[in-house]
């Protein structure tokens, strides 16, 4: 069942088993809240278990890097808007991951990571990124990186 990410009231719907569920749904707002000032798309989410296409799509292109969480997804959103196809999946330990994936420019593609206020960087990211810090209203204090995509998905 989808639920549309709500940025004025924010609610843990759908995420109440992550232990920093407050800062993960205050993210999870404030992509909402973006992909709604800049584009007025509405963002809304399924349950990992209703989305294992997108899921499966998220880990081919983390392949790229050796990169294979432990984390359970508890959801993800897919989307295009404009020329950019977007999909994020959001994990019980406080990540959310995202798939910029351009349509007609292949040097527009990237996967980013956004740790919520509170988790651990996870042992996977460990090493292989340095994350730099970005203040929310909705998500307090984010940490992010990103990498550019190389193959064709």
């Amino acid at each position: 069942m989808s639920y549309t990410v709500d940025f004025k009231n924010v609610s843990t719907v759908g995420l109440e088993s992550s232990p920093v569920a407050e800062a993960l749904a205050g993210l999870r707002a404030n992509e909402a809240r973006y992909f709604m000032n800049k584009y007025k798309h509405e963002f809304t989410v399924v349950p990992a278990s209703e989305s294992q296409e997108s899921l499966h799509y998220v880990n081919r292109i983390l392949k790229e890097r050796d990169i294979e969480f432990v984390a359970k997804p508890l959801e993800t959103s897919r989307f295009q808007v404009e020329n950019i196809q977007f999909t994020y999946v959001f994990y019980e330990d406080g990540l959310s991951v995202n798939v910029m994936y351009t349509v007609d420019d292949p040097k527009k593609r990237a996967v980013g990571f956004k740790l919520s206020e509170g988790m651990e960087v996870p042992k996977e990211l460990e090493e292989k990124f340095k994350f730099a810090r970005q203040k929310s209203k909705l998500a307090g204090t984010i940490r992010g990186s990103y990498f550019v995509i190389k193959g064709q998905y």
